[in-house]
């Protein structure tokens, strides 16, 4: 039997949101997850309402199965990805190979890769073929909802500097998943860069794409709320859809080409439409949404047309560092970000607020 090292009494039973089914979501009594040799168990601090967790509330047949897609969630699990917690239990050799002790404030990437998949054996791990992310798997990787969270065996786990600020350490994961959109873009000096969709992603989107210094960075969404914020946070013009032609406005100011990077953040079929009308030929389009239905486009705009470079854009492989050193010394700031945190009791309220709130951004439950 490993030997496990414990900051002070664990207790036997947790508070945790639990999902059984879509639109059933309950807060029950369950047991502490037990750890083994390699393991890591965190007191959760807090962990941030994803737009995937409202869409899985809700049934998105993307992630439960239906209109013949395969279904990514078995339940009952406890949901949550966006999480960051204190460092209560090591299992045997988990220390030494993460670099925690306990007491640590800790974060862990959201997928936990299987290691052996011709994706992790070539270090992609982000594109795992088995694909456990926290809060998707039963038995698996139960996720932050939760008091307490057993990082597994193979899980990426980051500890956070002593100096953090912990009311961030729910933007770790999404400002992650930011950075690779933006890397994908492979922003270049001149570049006309539009980011579209100003939620939890998107406004991290831009802030890393103002570290690259296009020529010229514009950001796009309907809430005007979010748009003043974009323009605080970096972005050198602002336009909402619902008060004028935006597409026509971008191809104003770039004498009838387009722009040179569109990023699309906002899961909005309509964006993606609006992307291609507005990009340039021979532009760069990066997709980061998770859609609640399918979009319909002629892709001969994308081939015959354009020629453009589409490229996807998923999770944060290699960048947790970064995310967390941008937040750490404040070259990303999410003190306006984060807009709402509620106790786990509250839970349905948060999700609702997460979904609906006329002023949210990021939702955060705390323990």
């Amino acid at each position: 039997m490993s030997k496990v090292q414990t900051l002070g009494d664990i207790p036997k039973k947790m508070k945790a949101v639990v999902n059984y089914a879509p639109g059933d979501f309950r807060l029950e009594e369950v047991d502490v997850p037990q750890i083994g040799e390699g393991e890591v168990l965190l007191r959760v601090g807090g962990c941030g309402i994803c737009a995937g967790d409202t869409k899985t509330f809700h049934g998105a047949p993307r992630i439960w199965g239906g209109d013949g897609q395969p279904a990514y969630i078995s339940t009952p699990v406890i949901p949550g990805h966006e999480f960051y917690g204190q460092v209560v239990a090591l299992g045997e050799g988990a220390g030494e190979k993460y670099g925690l002790k306990l007491g640590d404030w800790a974060v862990s990437e959201q997928i936990i890769p299987c290691g052996k998949c011709r994706y992790c054996l070539r270090g992609q791990y982000w594109m795992c073929e088995v694909h456990n992310i926290y809060g998707f798997q039963k038995g698996i990787a139960d996720g932050g909802f939760a008091e307490y969270i057993r990082l597994p065996k193979t899980a990426i786990n980051y500890k956070l500097p002593d100096d953090f600020p912990l009311k961030l350490g729910p933007y770790v994961e999404p400002l992650g998943c930011a950075i690779h959109a933006v890397e994908r873009a492979d922003i270049q000096l001149e570049d006309f860069v539009v980011i579209a969709g100003l939620g939890t992603l998107g406004l991290g989107m831009l802030q890393t794409a103002r570290l690259k210094n296009p020529s010229m960075l514009v950001a796009i969404d309907l809430k005007p709320k979010r748009l003043d914020l974009a323009k605080r946070l970096g972005a050198d013009l602002v336009l909402n859809p619902a008060e004028e032609d935006v597409v026509e406005r971008v191809k104003d100011l770039t004498d009838g080409y387009g722009c040179d990077v569109y990023i699309h953040a906002s899961g909005s079929p309509k964006g993606v439409i609006q992307g291609l009308s507005m990009i340039r030929k021979l532009g760069r389009y990066v997709e980061f949404s998770v859609f609640n239905e399918p979009t319909t486009v002629d892709w001969s705009i994308i081939g015959d047309v354009k020629e453009l470079d589409i490229r996807g854009a998923h999770l944060s492989p290699y960048t947790y560092p970064l995310a967390i050193k941008f937040l750490a010394d404040g070259t990303v700031k999410a003190d306006e970000i984060i807009t709402h945190e509620f106790p786990l009791a509250e839970f349905k309220k948060a999700m609702e607020v997460a979904e609906k709130g006329e002023d949210a951004i990021k939702v955060v439950l705390k323990p």
